[in-house]
């Protein structure tokens, strides 16, 4: 009896200690991060982009395409707010290939920012000069 007794609190321990914390969505922890891109919070940026590495293993590249700021894409949010810090800050972050990429509607960033007359906004010469 003893010994059942000592096994089931072996495996308890051992299943306790081996079951991982619950953590929140990715959503929710990319939550405000359309409000931080408008304000042109870098600082603050960077921490939210830390924190998703860090607990999602998650790159920026992994989920700038599943992040919609009002339909526009972040760097596109950072142009159309003229929030230059962030929006030089993703440009960076991007790999090349993805920042010369189409984006759901088809068109790239230096696309979309001509149609739009943002061709004279830093995040622009910041892109072409990455590109």
């Amino acid at each position: 009896m003893l010994k059942i007794v000592k096994t089931s609190i072996a495996i308890a321990t051992v299943s306790l200690l081996t079951t991982a914390p619950a953590q929140a969505d990715v959503g929710e922890a990319l939550q405000n991060i359309c409000t931080i891109v408008k304000a042109d919070d870098k600082g603050e940026l960077r921490k939210k982009m830390k924190r998703v590495q860090s607990d999602f293993r998650l790159k920026l590249k992994d989920y700038y395409t599943g992040v919609s700021c009002g339909g526009n894409s972040l760097i596109r949010t950072a142009m159309l707010n003229n929030a230059v810090e962030t929006g030089t800050l993703m440009v960076k972050k991007m790999p090349k290939g993805d920042l010369s990429a189409p984006e759901k509607d088809g068109k790239t960033v230096l696309d979309w920012a001509n149609e739009n007359g943002l061709t004279t906004s830093p995040i622009v010469a910041v892109l072409n000069d990455r590109i």
